[in-house]
């Protein structure tokens, strides 16, 4: 099929390109393994995903990048203007449907599929294809690294920080500092892009309820081995 269909090809990681081990992937994004090209999309979306002036919060991935807090995408219908802003806790006003807010706001499915998939990449290409986190750190990772690192960013929103206050929880004094509520961990249905302070609906544990499955793999992965 690749042989007589070459086009279909062009922009995917096909399974001629072995990675470690002879291992094999099949994935919808362009990259190259044991050299850099400008042709790999792989690492131009990773440089732009792991930019703390994009895509990367202190507390894990935005929704959109936060470049479109002062560069809105504007687009016109019949010489009206429509436009995005970052808006990274609930939304401006009610045109998606409720509160809720996918343009800003870290969400906890979202984070996680990318995390799985970090992994997924890691496990073919292995150990000596590394990307830079922060981008523009110098830092080099690994990609189980930064499945690592946005871990335990994600991790944080719920851990006291150096003030012995969760993120989570903002000015709420209550859940700060009331030794009748201050261990009290609730799951937002968001949050907040910038901060990490919990958005939307406080008992979602359906999705958010998957902080606990990184905190078991960031345990794992810091086991004695």
């Amino acid at each position: 099929f690749i042989q007589h269909r070459p086009d279909l090809k062009r922009n995917v990681a096909c399974m001629e390109t072995k990675g470690v081990g002879a291992k094999r992937m099949l994935a919808l994004c362009y990259l190259t393994v044991g050299k850099v090209l400008e042709s790999d999309k792989f690492r131009r979306i990773m440089s732009k995903l792991l930019d703390e002036n994009e895509f990367l919060s202190d507390y894990g991935i935005r929704g959109i990048s936060k470049f479109h807090k002062d560069n809105p995408y504007r687009f016109y219908v019949n010489d009206h203007e429509h436009r995005v802003d970052y808006e990274p806790a609930e939304s401006s006003n009610g045109l998606f449907g409720g509160n809720s807010n996918w343009r800003g706001p870290i969400w906890m499915p979202l984070n996680y599929l990318l995390i799985e998939s970090l992994q997924t990449f890691h496990y073919y290409l292995g150990d000596t294809f590394k990307v830079e986190c922060p981008t523009g750190s110098g830092n080099l990772m690994t990609l189980g690294e930064v499945s690592v690192e946005l871990s335990r960013r994600l991790i944080g929103i719920f851990q006291k920080n150096q003030s012995s206050h969760r993120p989570i929880y903002g000015k709420i004094t209550e859940f700060q500092t009331d030794q009748n509520w201050h261990n009290l961990i609730l799951f937002y249905e968001y949050f907040h892009g910038d901060s990490g302070l919990g958005v939307g609906a406080s008992h979602q544990t359906g999705w958010t309820g998957l902080i606990a499955k990184l905190i078991q793999q960031c345990v794992d992965d810091s086991a004695p081995k």
